[in-house]
């Protein structure tokens, strides 16, 4: 029997601004590119360039909101007149075949994926950045943004920060290359937890039956 098969992980990173997630699930997908990354649903219309199944999967607020009511969402939030949610599909047809599934959510996202029936297969990791000042050198250090829209990203990263003990993990990002350790780390030991490998629970019969047929 093969004991090394294992359902996949719903791996849920995240953080405020700044505090290094983008470049850290970069990193993870680069250290095991079996990793999946969920691809979000949206209502609003696809930009120029943007492939539907790829950047996102685009679909009517009708249709959308049906999903919702049918529970083939794990999470959803309206952002600025548009609906964002993550499909159920997907992310379950991943896991059953042993592939984790990275999601980019915010607490509220976190919350609603562990309230759901796959919630017993998430692994919900924060990152914090090291210092409130350093949160905002990083946002300036980007170039990305102007000043206006890093004063709000600011405000907001308190709320985020606040929420960070929902978590199952929490690591400060104080040195990228030492937290992507950390993180590593994290994946490799969750995915042996018990949950995850259905396969064990055969292995034990036959480990009981061959016992039984000693006596």
């Amino acid at each position: 029997m093969n004991t090394d098969q294992r359902r996949g992980l719903l791996i849920i990173l995240s953080s405020p601004s700044g505090a290094g997630k983008s470049t850290l699930s970069k990193r993870l997908r680069a250290w095991d590119p079996d990793i999946r990354f969920s691809v979000s649903a949206t209502t609003r219309d696809p930009r120029p360039g943007e492939v539907n199944g790829e950047d996102y999967h685009f679909m009517t607020e009708a249709t959308f909101k049906r999903d919702v009511a049918d529970g083939m969402m794990l999470e959803h939030a309206h952002v600025f007149g548009n609906f964002y949610g993550s499909p159920r599909r997907p992310v379950m047809s991943a896991i059953e075949d042993g592939h984790d599934v990275l999601f980019d959510v915010d607490w509220q996202g976190e919350q609603q994926i562990r309230n759901t029936d796959l919630g017993k297969h998430a692994l919900s990791i924060f990152l914090l950045p090291p210092s409130i000042a350093e949160l905002r050198a990083r946002l300036e250090g980007r170039g990305q943004d102007s000043e206006e829209v890093i004063e709000k990203r600011m405000r907001k990263s308190w709320d985020e920060i606040s929420r960070w003990s929902n978590y199952d993990y929490v690591l400060v990002n104080d040195d990228l290359d030492a937290t992507e350790q950390r993180l590593l780390t994290i994946v490799a030991s969750e995915r042996l937890r018990r949950e995850q490998q259905p396969a064990v629970v055969e292995h034990v019969r036959m480990l009981q039956a061959e016992f039984e047929g000693m006596s």
